[in-house]
């Protein structure tokens, strides 16, 4: 856990995870969304990206994962985040999620961080910033 005077424009965190079929099917059953582009494997090759691909939210939450365990850490609370999916995320996938503090944002004592997941060739599968309040203490 880090506090906002403790935090420095630059600091970084990540989270790294291997996208099963499990966590695509489980995801799709909390949330509610079962979307044959990501649950029916017959559909699904019939579509636009000719396989499954996990849910951009579940990729999305793993900036999630890195804000409230690691940068700034337990504690934080989201205030907001903007993300833009920019490539699709398959089954299998490892994907790695990175927080980067851009802004201190005075005087209320938030943050910005730029909120980028990237897969395992490096490619960019989303984009975005957040606005967290880190821990106070």
């Amino acid at each position: 856990m880090a506090t906002y005077d403790e935090i420095q424009i630059g600091d970084s965190a990540t989270f790294t995870k291997t996208i099963s079929e499990s966590d695509v099917y489980l995801f799709a059953g909390i949330t509610g969304d079962l979307n044959p582009a990501h649950i029916d494997a017959v559909a699904a090759a019939n579509g636009m990206f000719k396989q499954r691909v996990a849910h951009g939210m579940l990729t999305g939450s793993f900036i999630s994962t890195v804000v409230g365990m690691q940068l700034p850490g337990p504690g934080s609370i989201y205030a907001a985040q903007e993300l833009s999916f920019r490539a699709p995320v398959f089954f299998g996938d490892t994907v790695t999620a990175k927080v980067e503090c851009t802004e201190k944002l005075e005087p209320r004592k938030w943050l910005k961080f730029r909120t980028t997941v990237t897969n395992q060739d490096g490619k960019l599968v989303i984009d975005g910033t957040a606005t967290v309040i880190p821990p106070s203490a």
